[in-house]
């Protein structure tokens, strides 16, 4: 009885250390894909914290400077559907390898431009990998985090994007400010070399993970529902760029506060990101259009506060959390209709709504630079975002009635 009682007590230990090994396993696994979303975020939103260095930098002024922002987004918006494609067949392990690697000579790149051309190539470059990396990373995570929990996983992923907005983008601007925005990219291609390490070391090397045929991936673009959600998406969320692209100008123009405050405003605006995205992960689980119509209608909220009061300093930094916080709440949401939309194009599903949100960074600068360079204003930029995300809510409410039922994501 003993010896039997014994034997339990060693099987149970047995169980319990393989849990907590398994456990470690998958945090180490999570925690690689958010370190590459942490660089690729911290990237993308340091070129809108140092937008006035590098315009200086190169000679030109802020609204010309914009167009290397824009040229990132389409980077995403193009290598998103292209890289997807092309690399239907690979392993996610692998492919999120590739492009890690390919995301790191984009900064390196940008770093060494000496104008606006070679500038914008390289962030055209720097953007390729964005969408095609979330989408794998979101297939990866779904797989660890098991099925059920697409949003959750999601919002895992994206949480490293949403962190480099609190910490990375402040830094980074802290960092172009002291010494240079050219060593902004290159401290951006280090770390992005210990994230290709860290996906090396911990994503696991399994078949579960391997691709699909190029068909497959490709049926899901002839459903309209996809790309109605996708422009849903593309409006919707153009306004936390028509303000986050020109956070410097509001901080030190309107508000007239010292360029120090540059990195506190950024942080500002990256805590509430971090905050909306936990929120919108659940949501999107739970109550799959809930997400998306409380984040725009709330973001609506707080985007009209901001652009009548933004020149008052207790306005600007609590607006510019809430509209961090609410535009987050809808986007894990959308990402979870979208692959129940297609759930045989789970990665592609994944890279489209990447290239959506970067069409919504390209609508949202290219609209905020429009009325600035019109005379309207700096905060003029955050009534055009205003007008794009009330826009996405209505094709929302107007084309939800009509789509299909959605398939477990």
């Amino acid at each position: 009885m003993l010896d039997k009682a014994y034997r339990g007590q060693c099987a149970a230990v047995t169980v319990h250390c393989t849990d907590e090994e398994e456990r470690r396993k998958r945090g180490l696994t999570l925690f690689a894909l958010a370190l590459g979303s942490f660089c690729i975020g911290t990237s993308e939103f340091a070129s809108m914290g140092i937008l006035q260095l590098f315009s200086a930098g190169l000679g030109i002024d802020i609204p010309t400077a914009t167009n290397a922002i824009a040229a990132y987004a389409f980077g995403v918006v193009i290598g998103a559907p292209l890289v997807t494609l092309l690399a239907a067949r690979l392993n996610r392990r692998t492919l999120l390898l590739c492009l890690m690697g390919l995301f790191i000579i984009g900064n390196v790149l940008s770093a060494v431009a000496t104008d606006l051309g070679m500038f914008a190539l390289a962030r055209f470059v720097s953007g390729m990998p964005q969408g095609a990396y979330f989408g794998a990373g979101a297939v990866v995570a779904s797989y660890i985090v098991g099925p059920g929990h697409a949003g959750k996983a999601f919002a895992l992923v994206m949480t490293g994007l949403t962190v480099a907005t609190i910490i990375g983008s402040p830094l980074a601007t802290f960092l172009g400010q002291s010494v240079g925005w050219r060593n902004t990219y290159f401290a951006v291609a280090g770390v992005a070399a210990l994230a290709f390490l860290a996906l090396w070391t911990w994503v696991p090397r399994t078949e579960a993970l391997h691709g699909g045929p190029v068909v497959q991936e490709l049926a899901s673009l002839r459903k309209p529902a996809v790309w109605a959600t996708m422009l849903v998406a593309a409006l919707g969320v153009a306004s936390i760029f028509a303000v986050y692209t020109f956070i410097g100008p509001f901080v030190t123009d309107t508000a007239a506060l010292d360029q120090a405050w540059i990195p506190i405003a950024l942080a500002l605006f990256g805590v509430g990101m971090t905050a909306g995205n936990l929120i919108g992960g659940r949501l999107a689980d739970s109550h799959p259009a809930r997400g998306l119509v409380m984040g725009f209608g709330s973001a609506l909220i707080v985007l009209a506060v901001l652009a009548a009061g933004g020149g008052h300093v207790w306005i600007l930094m609590p607006a510019l959390f809430g509209v961090g916080m609410t535009m987050m709440v809808a986007i894990p949401t959308i990402q979870v209709r979208l692959t129940g939309l297609a759930p045989e194009a789970p990665t592609l599903m994944g890279a489209m709504n990447l290239a959506a949100l970067n069409v919504a960074n390209a609508i949202g600068a290219w609209a905020g630079s429009a009325t600035i360079a019109a005379g309207y204003g700096l905060l003029s930029a955050v009534w055009a975002g205003f007008g794009l995300t009330l826009l996405g809510l209505l094709i929302f409410a107007l084309t939800l009635p009509k789509a299909p039922r959605l398939a477990p994501a």
